[in-house]
């Protein structure tokens, strides 16, 4: 009978101590949620970030073919060496546009500052809108290949029927002689990709816009 009370106490005193254990565990758990939240929120703002930081990479450095953005005419001026460059059209599914170049190819000097006329026309019977994506092959060489005029930096609205004709004026960079790794390099493709735009700009259409060679390069 002596030893009951010390049996008892003992029972007694195992939930006082689980208390705090759990308040513990409760603890940590809040702790690791907060910082795996934490680490998705970092994440999910980085990929947003990622997009505007790839495409600036790609315009500085030419990488994945991507074309590069001039204002006037090299310095140096055309050299001997010519290249040929084809050009491509392609339309996303989906948009009834047909779109081609009205020369496939054409030879010109590096250095040489050359204007070409892609045609598009809006075959649907309602106005739609679509945006131009562009690259160059071979992709090592869109370094060199650089645009003063071209109709893929801005969205395009056309009405019902309508036939517009869109120019590129371009050269290529004479710095290109210097890199040995572009000796054989013949033939550059200039390819355009047009896709719909679900929600365009509305903005009314400007006045001659069929008459697209004129104050061209």
């Amino acid at each position: 009978m002596d030893h009951e009370p010390t049996i008892s106490q003992d029972v007694g005193a195992r939930p006082a101590n689980r208390g705090p254990a759990k308040r513990r565990g409760l603890g940590r758990d809040v702790v690791v949620a907060s910082i795996c939240g934490g680490v998705v929120a970092l994440m999910v703002g980085a990929s947003y970030a990622a997009v505007p930081f790839y495409n600036w990479f790609c315009r500085a450095t030419g990488f994945n073919g991507t074309t590069q953005v001039a204002t006037s005419a090299p310095a140096t001026g055309p050299i001997a060496r010519k290249i040929s460059v084809r050009f491509d059209s392609n339309v996303a599914p989906g948009l009834p546009w047909k779109f081609e170049p009205e020369q496939s190819e054409i030879e010109v000097n590096i250095g040489q500052v050359v204007t070409v006329f892609y045609t598009v026309t809006n075959q649907a019977a309602r106005t739609t809108s679509a945006q131009a994506a562009y690259n160059v092959a071979p992709l090592t060489v869109g370094s060199y290949f650089q645009k003063i005029n071209c109709f893929c930096f801005t969205e395009q609205t056309m009405a019902p029927g309508e036939k517009r004709e869109m120019p590129v004026v371009f050269y290529v960079d004479p710095s290109i002689a210097d890199d040995h790794e572009n000796d054989g390099l013949n033939t550059i493709t200039l390819s355009y990709t047009f896709y719909p735009v679900k929600d365009p700009v509305v903005k009314p259409l400007a006045s001659g816009e069929g008459d697209r060679r004129k104050g061209n390069l």
